[in-house]
């Protein structure tokens, strides 16, 4: 048994151990749909490294009193952050006006209640999954607190900032582009960080060629 299926398994058995609503937990025992456990195997589990703070099968009231169901929720803190896996299928070739339009609808209620939503095509995990792991990076990266140690710099609170924005590593040019400073300056910083435990090292051997936010 692979490390992602360990954990997954034990995931997923808390998640209908701990769950007391019925409607919920009917969801549970009858297992998570193809799409949304292949994006934790190819996504979410090799880029976030765990499958903290995500609930499946959500339940969520919507503005007409009824019953929402999100494939995954991430609620780090309390924060309200939407995962959906949407086939090529039932979310495009096969949707009829009624459905589309319930589909928007959905969105904007939920989204006025104060969702974050990451809308993954099924497609995309299977063809661009490095894509969508930069776009799982800085979906997390959103919901990290936005206060900073009172310690930092403004530019080193600055770099925080841009890590948290991007979809990608940077390197320490963009940075030093970015914070108008010097190389030598921008690296000072960095190595700071390092220290940290604000940013990872994402590339590079006996010289980093690229960093990332610490999630």
């Amino acid at each position: 048994m692979s490390r992602f299926e360990q954990q997954y398994e034990e995931w997923l058995a808390s998640n209908m151990a701990t769950e007391r609503n019925p409607r919920r937990r009917e969801l549970l025992v009858k297992g998570l749909g193809h799409g949304t456990v292949e994006f934790l195997r190819s996504v979410w589990f090799p880029a976030i490294g765990n499958l903290n703070h995500l609930f499946p099968e959500w339940e969520v009231r919507d503005f007409s009193n009824g019953y929402r169901y999100l494939d995954l929720a991430y609620m780090p803190g309390g924060a309200k952050g939407g995962i959906e896996i949407q086939g090529y299928g039932p979310h495009a070739r096969d949707l009829d006006v009624r459905r589309f339009k319930d589909l928007c609808k959905r969105h904007c209620l939920l989204a006025l209640d104060g969702w974050t939503f990451l809308p993954i095509a099924y497609l995309s995990i299977t063809d661009e999954p490095e894509q969508c792991r930069q776009l799982a990076l800085s979906f997390v990266g959103k919901f990290i607190a936005s206060d900073v140690p009172s310690t930092l710099s403004c530019l080193e609170a600055e770099t925080v900032r841009l890590a948290r924005c991007l979809l990608r590593p940077f390197t320490p040019t963009e940075l030093a582009e970015h914070l108008k400073v010097s190389d030598r300056h921008t690296r000072r910083i960095l190595h700071k960080l390092i220290e940290l435990q604000l940013l990872d090292i994402a590339s590079g051997q006996q010289r980093v060629r690229t960093y990332k936010l610490r999630l």
